[in-house]
């Protein structure tokens, strides 16, 4: 029996830009016409299921959180939730500071208009069936209400929504996202656009990996003015869990490395057990940190206007967001499509360009993610178990 070539999204989405810009020198213009006009209804089905993600992750996520409010798991939900939102305000400041003396602001907003424009054949439309802020508010009051009735059956109705909505993304969205990015550089190619895009993108992504570097020394200083603990051998300390995360791409599967270095930074065997395994699922800093400073760069580049306030609202709204992102490749930033458009505004172009960035760096914003676990298991640790006097 053959065994399967699982090549991973990240190499997927390589060769499709890659392919795309090739095809892009010499395609005639029909067939730039009709991959415009089958992304286009990609694009239709993506929004359709923007809301779906949000009402069967979200909910059943706040339900679970909800009816275990014990006082360790409320400490570590707050704590993944302001680490999550600072990580954003983080890239904010960096991205403000760095970005306009690297990029070219307006420079994509030119291209637009400079351009040639191929449009498809036909369009068909798939109204999603509620807008994202109802969808993230009936989240919200279907899981607890879920969580203080204990309507089991609502819960379990929802675990199954769930498992769909996880197995749609895993088996139709994902695996359909490098023909997408293809088309959209494909398009990009043929209209002359594809050379500054590529090297603005080059330049965001040696930035950001920088930046989440910085991001975890400051959250174990941040564990290590806590804990009294030297902050860069804690660090040091959670490296197999970094270089894990970087392979394998998932905050799931490193969960075993992560906890032997969490214990091999202190941090008790009942404080360990819980607090890694959960902040695995609602802990997304690194996540955060790449979508808000890829969106920012875009921004710039297309001449968008923005604000901190504007920021500051899509941040908070983005850790709720992250909260219920799936376990997959990619799931981060299918769950943050709907904050993307619905607060700062992204059409269809620059949401496929956003996932192109976010997959472009999944593994590292990853393996920044599940470090920073180890921070907050550390913090969590020291208020559970308080040293001794001396």
């Amino acid at each position: 029996m053959k065994k399967k070539l699982n090549i991973p999204l990240v190499v997927k989405i390589l060769i499709a830009i890659a392919i795309g810009v090739g095809a892009g020198q010499f395609a005639p213009v029909w067939a730039v016409r009709l991959m415009n006009t089958l992304t286009g209804l990609f694009d239709q089905l993506l929004h359709f299921f923007i809301p779906l993600i949000i009402v069967g992750l979200v909910t059943p996520a706040i339900a679970e959180v909800g009816k275990n409010a014990g006082k360790m798991l409320l400490w570590t939900v707050l704590l993944a939730y302001a680490f999550t939102v600072c990580s954003g305000l983080f890239a904010y400041l960096f991205s403000v500071n760095l970005f306009p003396r690297m990029l070219d602001p307006g420079s994509l907003a030119a291209l637009e208009a400079a351009g040639r424009e191929f449009k498809p054949y036909f369009t068909i439309g798939i109204p999603p069936v509620m807008d994202v802020m109802t969808a993230l508010v009936l989240s919200f009051l279907l899981g607890l209400g879920i969580a203080f009735s204990g309507a089991s059956k609502m819960q379990a109705g929802f675990l199954e929504l769930k498992a769909i909505i996880v197995r749609s993304i895993e088996r139709v969205i994902i695996p359909l996202l490098p023909f997408y990015i293809f088309g959209l550089f494909l398009d990009m190619t043929a209209a002359g656009k594809v050379g500054p895009v590529l090297g603005s993108f080059l330049a965001v992504v040696a930035v950001i990996f920088l930046m989440t570097l910085v991001l975890l020394v400051l959250q174990y200083c941040v564990a290590g003015v806590i804990t009294h603990k030297n902050p860069f051998r804690m660090l040091w300390g959670m490296l197999p869990a970094y270089f894990t995360a970087l392979g394998t791409a998932s905050s799931a599967a490193t969960i075993p490395v992560t906890l032997k270095c969490a214990r091999g930074n202190g941090v008790s065997e009942g404080v360990s057990g819980f607090t890694i395994p959960l902040c695995a699922t609602i802990h997304l800093s690194g996540s955060t940190l790449k979508i808000t400073s890829c969106a920012i760069a875009l921004m710039m580049m297309l001449g968008m206007q923005f604000d901190f306030m504007t920021i500051l609202g899509f941040v908070l709204m983005l850790g709720v967001t992250m909260v219920a992102a799936p376990g997959v490749p990619g799931g981060a930033i299918m769950a943050a499509l709907g904050v993307l458009s619905s607060v700062l505004g992204f059409d269809a172009t620059q949401q496929a360009l956003m996932i192109t960035l976010y997959i472009a760096m999944d593994s590292f914003g990853t393996a920044c993610n599940v470090t920073g676990d180890g921070a907050i298991s550390l913090i969590i640790d020291r208020f559970a178990s308080p040293p001794e006097s001396e």
